[in-house]
C-alpha cells in the first residue's frame, strides 16, 4: 500500500525554518513516487503554516493522549508512517504499532536533538563536548525512538558516524538523506545581482531556535564591533521568524546593526545581500541558511559547527573560522574583494550540485522502505532491541496516556 501518514511535530513553516523546507522536500519525493499522503499534527497552526491543500493532501488536527487518534489511523490504514522528529514518535508510535502493526515506521530526525543539547550544555559550561555530555537523558529517548522505528532518516554524515560508531546502531536502521535539492540552474543564477549591486551583511534564522539566538548575540557583542570598526558604513540586517523583545532590543542603527524580523521572501533577502554571517556556537544537523546562501549566490562566513558535514571537503563558499578576530577579518575580506567573492560564489554552486542533488538520494529511500515492507518480519526480528523497547513503551507510555485521557474526561464530566 503506497499510503503514507505523516505525523508532524509542528505544522511545517518552509518560509521560517529549515525543518519546514525539509518536510516539503520529503512530501515532494513521496508524491512523485505515487504515494497518497495524509498529514496529521497535534500542534497549533500559525499564519506561516504551509497549506497542504495546495498539494491535494488531506490534513487532520489530532489530540495528544486521546484514543480518537486510534480510530482515525485505522480509517486511514497507512502502509507507511513518517514521524517528524522523535517527539512525535514518542507520542504516537505505540498507537501506530497497536492500530496498524504492519505499517512501516519511519523517523525523520531533522537533526539529532541530543547532540545539539550536548553541545549547548558544553557551551554554557565552557567545556569541550565529551561522551558524558552525549549520553544525556535526551539521547536515551531519541535513540530509543530510533530503535523502535524500522528506518531513521539522518541528515548529516557526522550524525551517521556518531550513531554507528559511538552508539553502535546497526546500519540497516539508518539512511543518510540530506537536503534534497535541484541542481542550480546557471541561467537563473546569473540573473541575480552581481557583486557591485549587492549591499550589506545578513544573518538569518528562526529565533525560537536557541543556536540562532546565541549566534545573533555573539554577532552583536563580539563579531560586529570588529567589522563595523573597519567598515563603518556597512550594515548587518538580522532576519528571523518570531523575534522576541530581547531580540528587538539588540537593534542599534548608529552601529548598523538592524533587526529586520521575519523575511517574507528568503530569496529576496539573499540575492540582494553581499555576505551571510553565521557564527554558530553550537547546533547539529545541516544549516538551511547556509544552503540558501549557496543557492542564491551569497558567500558566507561560518564556524566549524556551522559548516559541519555540509560540503564533503569541497572548498567552502567563503570561510570557516572559529576565532572571532579571524571571523571578522575574513568577513571584511569577502565583503570587499570581488575576485574572492566570485570564487566563493562558484564554490557554493559546486557544493549544491555535488552534495545535495536530489537525484542521488530519492530512489535510495524508496527502494529501502519498499524492501523493508517486503521483508518486514525478518527486518524486525533482526532488530530485537527495537521490539523490546516497543514492548516496554506500550506497557508504560500507553497506560500513562490512557490515565491522562481518563483524568481529562473525568474533569469534563
Amino acid at each position: 500500500m503506497k499510503n503514507l501518514l505523516i505525523i508532524g511535530f509542528v505544522w511545517p513553516e518552509p518560509n521560517s525554518t529549515a525543518a519546514g523546507s525539509r518536510m516539503l522536500q520529503l512530501v515532494d519525493l513521496f508524491q512523485k513516487n505515487g504515494f497518497t499522503l495524509t498529514f496529521a499534527c497535534a500542534a497549533s497552526k500559525t499564519k506561516n503554516s504551509f497549506d497542504f491543500g495546495k498539494l491535494g493532501i488531506q490534513t487532520f488536527e489530532i489530540l495528544l493522549n486521546d484514543s480518537s487518534f486510534d480510530s482515525l489511523v485505522k480509517e486511514i490504514n497507512p502502509g507507511f508512517v513518517l514521524f517528524d522528529r522523535f517527539l512525535a514518535e514518542e507520542q504516537f508510535g505505540w498507537r501506530i504499532a497497536e492500530s496498524c502493526p504492519d505499517a512501516i515506521r519511519i523517523l525523520d530526525t531533522e537533526d539529532l536533538h541530543f547532540l545539539r543539547h550536548a553541545r549547548q550544555m558544553a557551551y554554557q559550561n565552557i567545556e569541550i563536548v565529551t561522551l558524558n555530555h552525549l549520553k544525556n537523558d535526551l539521547a536515551k529517548r531519541e535513540i530509543a525512538s530510533i530503535y523502535r522505528c524500522d528506518l531513521t532518516l539522518i541528515i548529516s554524515k557526522h550524525e551517521m558516524k556518531l550513531l554507528k560508531k559511538t552508539f553502535k546502531i546497526d546500519k540497516s536502521l539508518l539512511l543518510y538523506l540530506p537536503f534534497l535539492l535541484n541542481k542550480i540552474n546557471l541561467e537563473t543564477f546569473h540573473t541575480y545581482p552581481a557583486f557591485e549591486d549587492r549591499k550589506r551583511f545578513i544573518s538569518i534564522g528562526n529565533f525560537k531556535h536557541e543556536p540562532n539566538w546565541k549566534s545573533v548575540q555573539y554577532l552583536k557583542d563580539v563579531i560586529w564591533p570588529l567589522v563595523h570598526k573597519k567598515l563603518p558604513e556597512a550594515q548587518l540586517h538580522v532576519y528571523g521568524a518570531y523575534p522576541t523583545k530581547k531580540v528587538l532590543q539588540l537593534q542599534n542603527k548608529k552601529e548598523g546593526f538592524i533587526i529586520m524580523g521575519w523575511a517574507e521572501s528568503a530569496k529576496e533577502v539573499f540575492v540582494n545581500a553581499k555576505v551571510c554571517l553565521a557564527p554558530l556556537q553550537f547546533g547539529a544537523g545541516l544549516k538551511g541558511k547556509l544552503i540558501d546562501a549557496m543557492q542564491y549566490g551569497t558567500p558566507s562566513v561560518t564556524t566549524k559547527i556551522g559548516a559541519e558535514a555540509m560540503h564533503d571537503k569541497l572548498p567552502w563558499n567563503g570561510f570557516v573560522r572559529d576565532d572571532p578576530d579571524e571571523f571578522a577579518s575574513k568577513s571584511i575580506e569577502l565583503y570587499t574583494n570581488k575576485n574572492l567573492w566570485e570564487k566563493s560564489q562558484k564554490n557554493g554552486i559546486k557544493i549544491i550540485n555535488t552534495c545535495y542533488w536530489k537525484g542521488k538520494y530519492e530512489k535510495k529511500l524508496i527502494i529501502k522502505i519498499e524492501s523493508i515492507q517486503k521483508n518486514c518480519v525478518a527486518h524486525r526480528l533482526k532488530n530485537f532491541m527495537g521490539t523490546m523497547l516497543l514492548h516496554h513503551t506500550i506497557q508504560s507510555t500507553k497506560y500513562m496516556s490512557k490515565w491522562i485521557e481518563e483524568k481529562r474526561h473525568t474533569k469534563i464530566e
